[in-house]
């Protein structure tokens, strides 16, 4: 029996291990500066951007602000282990959900999955809240699925509408399970008292989040572009749900694992315990489906915003393994291993991410002279030298004006023309810094900024000398020419 009990903990510390693993191996990219630039940034100020912009993450903001305050500052690492100690909760959570649809068995292996799965462990290792709206939905699951069995009447619905709201406050987008769960319902077909009391926990939960939507409405300039819904997009969907993306692995495994795991899910629907298909399979469909369907008006189909669908692909696959054979196990999991492996591997590289900040930094420590300045070439780019003040504490940005905590915003305002030339005069060498993976309206603007910085340098008599690409960014030094020619003598001395 305590044999039984510890191994309940066993997907929870795999999920957290994974997710510390390689932790600051990957560069932190556009949104987890941001994350990383608001947290450090005084709690008035932190309420002047929550009025302003970007409302929908405030909860995510305020909880790594306070994990900043109990550290002594935040860092890269320190960004990142909250989000897989949510994971870590997502896969405890699923444990304790797939017991209660399908036995000890189930919950195992549910947990262990989502514990595996490369997607959650690549979540795991990104400072934003995605895990943590992932970790609420399956502890929201679990309440419906206690209230469902009419479990302590008042207690679980109470806690259901509390586990909505918390996941609305992290995500508006969360909310898309509640639709998944009234398809649950329908399906398991509870009594009228049950129906009554799950609608009002779903009515008072979403009731909570009334606010942020009022408020989060008048800031839909916050919201990033998205790609639009295609025919691939189902496709696309389960494949990011098995493997990250952002190419870490190839086509052709990704196929593989696709199309092993819907064999899986097809072949013993039918002797698969009935509960845990009416949990996981709307769970897994009906919020996409709801987002795509919204996206034809105005793009909004992120992969990303549905990260909490990928416990009830781990659910339904470990409902399948139930039922499989056991002498299959060992040629599923050969079948898995590689690709698995590999993608681990490959979400925990440098340059893993869209940003590869950790270039930009390396470049200037192997490259840079004393006297050195930066300028960065617009939209969030700039953000980079908040988020690493250390790496850039003896090279000003010589493009900022004012920055994104004093303005209540994300981005810095840049420097006008004239007080960059001005500071470009002081100067002999610049390391000019542009971002190129962007939204297509930041693109807009760091292009106008770019622009112009460029003809700045050319006005003050700069030349570009050196050129470093990176994943996401564009490294160039600028010199001035009589500098130049100095810095060529200098060997024959």
């Amino acid at each position: 029996m305590h044999w039984r009990h510890a191994v309940r903990w066993v997907p929870p510390v795999l999920a957290l291990g994974l997710g510390v693993w390689g932790n600051t191996n990957p560069s932190a990219w556009t949104d987890e500066i941001v994350t990383i630039d608001v947290a450090r940034r005084s709690w008035p100020q932190l309420m002047e951007l929550l009025g302003r912009v970007d409302a929908v993450h405030g909860l995510h903001y305020v909880l790594m602000y306070l994990v900043g305050q109990a550290s002594g500052g935040l860092n890269e690492f320190l960004a990142r282990v909250p989000s897989a100690m949510a994971v870590a909760v997502a896969a405890g959570g699923l444990t304790w959900l797939g017991r209660l649809l399908g036995g000890p068995r189930l919950g195992l292996g549910a947990g262990l999955l989502l514990a595996v799965l490369p997607t959650a462990s690549r979540y795991a290792q990104e400072a934003r809240s995605f895990a943590f709206v992932m970790a609420v939905a399956v502890l929201a699951t679990g309440a419906l699925v206690k209230a469902l069995a009419g479990r302590a009447r008042g207690r679980w619905p109470i806690g259901y509408a509390v586990l909505l709201a918390l996941l609305g406050w992290f995500n508006l987008l969360g909310l898309l399970l509640v639709a998944a769960h009234a398809v649950t319902v329908l399906l398991r077909r509870p009594g009228r008292r049950v129906v009554v009391r799950l609608l009002a926990a779903q009515a008072a939960g979403i009731a909570a989040v009334v606010p942020l939507l009022l408020l989060a409405s008048s800031q839909s300039s916050a919201v990033g572009d998205a790609a639009p819904v295609t025919a691939g997009t189902p496709f696309n969907y389960f494949t990011w749900l098995l493997t990250p993306g952002q190419d870490t692995l190839p086509t052709a495994l990704k196929l593989l694992l696709t199309l092993t795991a819907l064999t899986l899910l097809v072949a013993r629907r039918h002797q698969a315990p009935p509960p845990a298909l009416a949990v996981g399979v709307p769970w897994l469909t009906v919020p996409p489906l709801l987002l795509a369907a919204a996206s034809l008006g105005h793009p909004l189909f992120a992969y990303r915003y549905l990260l909490f669908c990928l416990p009830a692909l781990a659910l339904l696959l470990a409902t399948a393994a139930t039922v499989i054979p056991r002498r299959l196990y060992a040629l599923l999991a050969l079948l898995a291993a590689v690709p698995t492996a590999a993608s681990h591997l490959a979400i925990r590289q440098e340059d893993s991410r869209p940003w590869d900040t950790g270039a930009v930094i390396r470049t200037l420590r192997v490259h840079d002279a004393p006297g050195d300045a930066v300028l960065f070439g617009g939209a969030r780019c700039g953000l980079i030298a908040s988020a690493f003040k250390e790496a850039f504490m003896n090279r000003p940005d010589l493009g900022q004006g004012r920055t994104a905590a004093q303005l209540g915003t994300l981005d810095h305002l840049p420097a006008d023309p004239a007080l960059l030339e001005q500071r470009l005069s002081r100067t002999s060498r610049v390391w000019h810094v542009t971002c190129t993976h962007l939204s297509a309206g930041a693109r807009q603007s760091a292009e106008r900024t770019a622009a112009a910085q460029e003809q700045a340098l050319a006005r003050a008599g700069f030349s570009p000398v050196q050129r470093h690409s990176a994943r996401g960014v564009v490294i160039t030094l600028e010199q001035r020419p009589a500098t130049k020619r100095r810095l060529l003598r200098t060997p024959a001395q």
